[in-house]
Formats: C-alpha cells, structure tokens, sequence
C-alpha cells in the first residue's frame, strides 16, 4: 500500500519540477524545528516557568546554532518558488492582486485554529490561577515565530517588482538584492559604529531578509549561474560573517541568547544577512546532489509530504514541545533533566536530545488534528487531494 503511494506520487510530479527546492524548503522547516527544540528551554522555578537557553550558560554552542538558523534559506526558496508562480498566473491571465491574495491567504489560513488553540489555552490557564508570567512565555512560545509570515506576507506582495531585477542593469535598483545588503550595512554602521538609536535596526526586518528574497528571484530567472555561483556565495559569506564576529564584535550565535546585549535575529544584522548568503550558497552548491537523490521515489514522497504539511509543521512544532514539557512535569511531579532544569552543561543537552522522539511525536498528534487547515477549503470535508494535485498545492 506504502509502495503504491510512494509510485502514484512519483508519477504523478510534473517531468518540470525541481525537486531540489522542495527538498530545501524541507531541510529549512527541519532546521527550525530542531532548533527551537534544542535551544529552547522552559526552567521550573518555584511554581513557575521561565524560558532560557543552553547557549546562555554554554557560549561554546553556539557553532551549533549555524546549522539550526535556516529562515535564510526559507527566503530564498521562497522568492525563486513566487517569482515561477507569478510568471505562472500571468500567463493564465491572473492579475497581480488575485495571486497575492491567494498566496496570502494559503499562507495564513494555517494560523487561524493555532491562535483559536492559544487564545483559549491562555485565558484557561490565568483563570485556573496559573502564574501570568508562565502564561505569557509560553504564548511568546508560540506566537512569535509568526513574524515570519508578516514579513514573507510582505516580500510576496512586492514580486512583480524584485522579478524585473537586472543583475547587471539594476533597475529598480534598489530591489537587486546588492541595494538591502548596503542598506543593511549602513543601519548597522549608524547603530553600532555612530551610536544611532537601537530603532533603526528594526528596518533590517525587511531589508534583510530582501537579500536572499532576491536571490531567489535571481534563481527563478536563471542569473546564478551554477555551482561555481553557489561556491563564492558560500566562500564569501562565510568568511565575511566570520571577520564580523572576530573583529567587529558581533555575536557568534546566529540565534538569540537570552539576556545578550546584542541578537543577530532581533533585528537581524549584517552578520545574520552574510551567513544567509553563505546558506544560499550552500543550498545551490547542494541542489545538484539533491536532484539526483530525490530521483528515487521514496526519498521524494518523503519530501513531497514534508511540503504539503509545512506551515502545520512550523506552527505546531513549539506546541508539541510545551505540551510534553507540562505533561511531563505533571505526571512525574518534579523537575526532569533536559525539561525542566536549567540547561548549564553537557549533561542538558544529551538530556533533550533524548526528549526529542516526544516531541516528534506529539508534533504528530498536532499534525493528524490540524493538517487539514492547509488545505483548499474547496475541497469537499474528508477527502483526499489526489496526488498530482497535491503535489501542485506544495509550491
């Protein structure tokens, strides 16, 4: 029955269809998703919770946080996948602001029953007298990596004009993905070399995450080139983020930490925006390989699956780790290493890397009750896509 699924959905994909950006959009998702399940950390302290991180007490992680940070390569993928589908819809005769509202809306219908859930979650837990600091962590658990679907939202509305960019003939100029790079530089030399207000790194929201936005729709028309493209981005970015961090004092964590002066993520810097470009470089570098593994049709509907299930995924995966966490700590009635404690040595993270099965499987409690929500509602209540359609609603 499995092998049969696995054949009618290899079949069932477009001869066209890179299999390596889905692939990508994959190994992004599982990037997030262990990363906020391993730096993330609920202490239990006197009756309460309070959110911390292992890279707070064990600087030493953070290279680990190199390989978690991925939402560069969610950019990326992202602005190639919008620039096809825009080309695509235009072709059809589809306006600009029928297809914007159509991607908006496939991107935040998932959003709705997890805000239903929290709603009713918090106002429940303060009125069984919880403490209202508990309650606000674990909402802030959930809630706030959505500022990725406002800004996506964003850089998605404006596709017609990043996909007329020249890589040579720069117009409009400020939409090739060279102008957010210096825009970003030059915020961060006001904030950090001139003393400017901390405010004005809140622009980098947008202007850094434009950078690999732009890339993307660099990619879609074809102007990276090939692996030698993918090489000097990698080479590049890597060794630019890396003078950075040793000689213009920015953080090594490429996620925040708790108490730090200075996050690379909020708001994003320079630094975040080169290792981005090194991950971009890395993702065409690894796009050829890709292709040729995802020719089997296994190791496809695996990736085809991930796709199909992707928002379910990022939203519910903080979810799963917070109802473990409180199920845990009420069944064993204390604190559990790698759960509840603080997370100040070696012995932690071992501790949550063997809690991470039961966050996979209560993610995949959260995935059989709320996947349907990713769905076109005009698909009649209970009934399957089939596959080649189900394969077309990915991108």
């Amino acid at each position: 029955m499995i092998g049969d699924l696995v054949r009618r959905v290899d079949e069932a994909t477009p001869a066209g269809r890179d299999r390596a950006v889905d692939a990508l959009r994959a190994l992004a998702i599982l990037g997030v998703v262990l990363g906020h399940w391993l730096v993330t950390a609920p202490v239990a302290d006197s009756g309460a919770l309070r959110v911390t991180s292992p890279l707070k007490y064990m600087p030493w992680l953070a290279p680990a946080s190199w390989l978690m940070q991925t939402m560069a390569v969610f950019f990326f993928v992202g602005g190639r996948v919008a620039v096809e589908s825009h080309g695509r819809a235009r072709e059809r005769g589809t306006g600009h602001l029928r297809w914007a509202a159509a991607r908006t809306a496939r991107l935040f219908r998932p959003v709705v029953p997890v805000l239903g859930v929290w709603s009713a979650v918090a106002v429940a837990t303060l009125a069984a007298g919880a403490d209202p600091g508990t309650a606000y962590a674990l909402v802030k658990l959930v809630w706030s990596p959505m500022w990725f679907l406002v800004v996506f939202a964003a850089l998605t509305a404006a596709t017609p004009l990043i996909a007329r960019s020249r890589p040579v003939q720069l117009h409009p100029v400020w939409l090739h993905p060279v102008w957010p790079l210096a825009a970003v530089a030059a915020v961060d030399l006001v904030r950090f070399g001139l003393g400017g207000p901390s405010w004005l790194g809140w622009i980098n929201v947008g202007t850094g995450w434009l950078v690999p936005y732009c890339l993307g729709a660099l990619w879609a028309r074809g102007r990276l080139g090939g692996r030698m493209t993918g090489w000097a981005l990698l080479l590049g970015g890597a060794a630019a983020t890396g003078g950075l961090v040793l000689w213009a004092g920015y953080p090594a964590s490429m996620v925040g930490v708790p108490g730090a002066p200075v996050s690379n993520q909020a708001p994003p810097t320079l630094a975040a925006v080169t290792f981005g470009l090194a991950q971009c470089g890395a993702a065409l570098v690894l796009s050829g390989p890709l292709r040729r593994v995802l020719r089997r049709p296994a190791a496809w509907a695996l990736v085809a699956a991930a796709n199909l299930s992707a928002m379910t995924i990022f939203l519910w995966h903080q979810t799963a780790m917070i109802a473990v966490t409180a199920a845990a700590l009420r069944l064993a009635g204390r604190a559990l290493p790698g759960l509840h404690t603080v997370p100040g040595d070696p012995g932690w993270v071992a501790a949550r890397v063997a809690w991470l099965p039961a966050f996979a499987a209560a993610l995949a409690v959260c995935w059989a009750a709320f996947h349907g929500s990713e769905r076109r509602r005009e698909r009649p209540p209970g009934q399957a896509p089939a596959p080649s359609k189900a394969v077309r609603e990915s991108r």
